[in-house]
């Protein structure tokens, strides 16, 4: 078997600077327009703002419980005409047009808002909350799949980020399983039995830069992951690796090297879709955690 490396932490490089202009995040190939709008349409409500006006601040907090419990003030939207400015610390990020969605991070992981969004023309826009995001992933499961689409797209530009100025990608220490013991149980019944998959120890089960059909949620054992030979991540039971291929048909960004013995539930993107409509608390779980993660990165970056 080809010998991997990447098992040992590699030492960090001295930072490079960082672009003058950050790269604007790329559409998904998943994200549609006509779908998102017509769950917004659905499930949300209409709102104007005058040019110049604060939709929302940087750091401001929501009420309480975000996509998790009731009460959340916050609110995610969608862009029906106009255009949004996003900035954090005084510095412009990027621009919202129509048919495009931003503030959804708050709504999904009930955390401070990480920027502010001005209307940079008069603007309408259709908002949702946290009950109505979750009516809305009830009637259209696949909209949680675009969800993930636009937080894996604004991931690999963090990642390329880090990676421009050389910085290590720390784990995050306070990171919990996506699924949890009984809703891992729960996800395994609704897979056929033909998704358990066994790998031994030193087995490589992904590479970097091949097409990827599936997604992995670590049932037993544990999974090194790796990125141009240096370790990244260690993915324990209940913890997910592979998404952003089986999201969005990119090749995979990282390779997975069991590091005990382990077995894995493999998914692809139909059986995951059959079941988020049985279950979508599946979604929940797996949203939640791609939020938090991307939170943690762009912490690394300031």
């Amino acid at each position: 078997m080809e010998e991997l490396d990447f098992t040992k932490p590699q030492p960090a490089a001295t930072p490079a600077p960082s672009p003058a202009t950050p790269p604007k995040t790329p559409a998904s190939p998943f994200y549609n327009r006509a779908v998102a709008e017509k769950i917004f349409r659905l499930s949300g409500k209409e709102e104007r703002f005058a040019a110049g006006s604060t939709i929302f601040a940087e750091d401001q907090k929501a009420a309480s419980g975000g996509l998790f419990s009731r009460g959340s003030a916050a609110r995610m939207y969608f862009v029906a005409e106009g255009q949004v400015a996003l900035s954090a610390a005084g510095r412009t990020i990027d621009t919202v047009g129509v048919g495009e969605i931003f503030g959804e991070m708050s709504v999904i992981s009930d955390q401070p808002r990480s920027a502010t969004a001005t209307a940079k023309s008069d603007c309408v826009a259709w908002s949702m909350g946290a009950e109505e995001l979750k009516a809305a992933l009830s009637r259209l499961p696949e909209f949680a799949v675009m969800l993930m689409s636009v937080i894996f797209d604004r991931l690999r530009i963090v990642t390329a980020r880090l990676a421009a100025r050389r910085l290590p990608i720390a784990a995050n220490p306070g990171e919990a399983p996506v699924f949890d013991s009984t809703l891992l149980a729960r996800l395994e019944a609704a897979l056929p039995r033909a998704a358990v998959t066994r790998y031994r120890q030193e087995s490589v089960i992904m590479r970097e830069g091949q097409a990827g059909a599936y997604m992995y949620v670590v049932k037993s054992g544990t999974v090194a992951i790796g990125v141009q030979n240096r370790l990244v991540a260690v993915v324990n039971p209940g913890g997910t690796f592979g998404e952003m291929a089986l999201v969005d048909q990119s090749p995979r960004s990282a390779t997975a090297l069991a590091q005990a013995e382990c077995e894995l539930l493999s998914i692809d993107r139909a059986s995951l879709m059959e079941a988020v409509k049985a279950q979508p608390a599946f979604a929940v779980a797996m949203l939640r955690a791609y939020a938090e993660r991307l939170r943690h990165m762009n912490a690394q970056l300031a």
